[in-house]
């Protein structure tokens, strides 16, 4: 009787296979760029045949666009988290502003300036480009909408509101390819300067802010955000 044992092979379920995919190409995309997302690659980095990502994916362009909205989905949720428990409007204002001025924020917003010039040519990716940007368009109402609520925020048009404060820290992600060593502080702060006007807030109610407090796990990307540290106090500063 041969001594070797065979090893039993795990199966893994559709819902885990594709979501491995999905993951595994969302990662590709943003650190080397949606047009390495083919069927080829992502069954290389999973030591699989190319076969089965067509099995889940017929279209290399049906997992181009899945990987951008997972990636994308993946960094609102870590930017401005949909439930916000943990502390004031203001406070998570000021943390997105925070995670989105750090290098963690980079590749994002180079995936962002990608899959805008790919989206001229496939439909596909322009219609999931069509939904990230509501997706970010309602977030930040959303927040913005229940600082108003509390007395934290003024304006008569929060969704206008939003859009004007992401519109700007577009155009500041838009040199995520350049040298900004020597951009002036007024530039830097360009997004937050404007949040603080819109809002009705005095100049540095974004920045000397109570950092949040929140449960460690749930900073991903605040680990590497200066000044965004969690504390014992949820207490945010009055504005007049």
């Amino acid at each position: 009787m041969s001594s070797s044992v065979q090893r039993k092979r795990v199966r893994k379920s559709p819902e885990a296979r594709r979501a491995e995919i999905v993951e595994t190409a969302a990662r590709v995309a943003l650190t080397e760029g949606l047009e390495c997302v083919t069927l080829r690659r992502i069954a290389d980095e999973l030591a699989v045949r190319p076969g089965l990502i067509s099995h889940y994916f017929p279209s290399a362009e049906d997992l181009v666009g899945e990987a951008f909205s997972v990636a994308s989905t993946g960094e609102l949720d870590a930017l401005l988290p949909a439930d916000r428990p943990h502390g004031t409007p203001t406070q998570y204002l000021a943390r997105y502003f925070a995670l989105s001025a750090g290098e963690a924020y980079d590749d994002i917003s180079r995936l962002w300036i990608n899959a805008r010039h790919l989206s001229r040519y496939r439909p596909v990716l322009r219609d999931r480009v069509a939904e990230q940007e509501l997706a970010s368009d309602d977030r930040l109402e959303g927040l913005i909408r229940e600082g108003v609520e509390r007395g934290e925020f003024r304006t008569d048009d929060p969704r206008t509101t939003a859009i004007h404060i992401l519109v700007v820290l577009d155009g500041l992600g838009a040199h995520a390819n350049t040298d900004r060593s020597n951009r002036p502080e007024a530039v830097t702060r360009m997004a937050v300067t404007t949040a603080e006007r819109e809002l009705g807030l005095a100049y540095g109610a974004l920045t000397e802010v109570t950092p949040l407090a929140e449960p460690a796990e749930t900073v991903e990307l605040g680990e590497q955000a200066e000044g965004v540290q969690p504390v014992d106090t949820a207490e945010a500063p009055e504005h007049t």
